[in-house]
């Protein structure tokens, strides 16, 4: 991939979009019920490969406020980082549109759903009295699914139809 002025200002205004966003949305951006409209972005790598780097820097930079601080650099970040890989391939192998938009979208609702909870409730002890350690992982688990199923699909599949239609153009 050749960097240009274009693709680096792209990737800049990536990042400090879903820093922004999850900074507006601090209240509810971190947790076990996670409402992060800056995960809509992360549709983006369907359409430019340095969405990844940005949005991996994004989510660090937004994490620098998170209460778990330091396991959310590290295993939240990349998370991030995984699931824009994951819907960069799917960019670059699936043909159809629709099959596109959600299989892509898929890639960082399965990563964060799985990772967020285990910061949350194994490194951090996010277990309430009377719960299991698994219980609490799965119910933490639910809720991710839920929230970044919303703002990557909710949000995500109208950026996605604005891009393709440029796309087009």
């Amino acid at each position: 991939m050749k960097t240009s002025t274009k693709r680096l200002c792209r990737a800049g205004v990536i990042a400090a979009l879903y820093t922004t966003l999850t900074y507006a949305f601090a209240p509810v951006a971190f947790g076990s019920l996670q409402i992060r409209p800056a995960e809509a972005l992360c549709i983006l790598p369907l359409f430019f490969p340095e969405a990844i780097p940005a949005l991996y820097v994004g989510c660090l930079l937004a994490n620098l406020t998170s209460p778990f601080l330091l396991y959310d650099l590290l295993l939240g970040g990349g998370a991030t980082l995984l699931g824009a890989l994951g819907t960069y391939l799917v960019g670059k192998y699936v043909q159809n549109s629709k099959l596109k938009v959600f299989l892509g979208g898929l890639s960082p609702i399965f990563f964060n759903t799985l990772i967020i909870p285990f910061i949350i409730v194994v490194l951090c002890g996010g277990v309430a009295a009377g719960e299991t350690v698994f219980s609490a992982y799965c119910l933490t688990a639910l809720s991710i699914f839920l929230s970044e199923s919303l703002c990557v699909f909710g949000l995500g599949i109208p950026l996605y139809k604005f891009f393709e239609k440029r796309q087009k153009l």
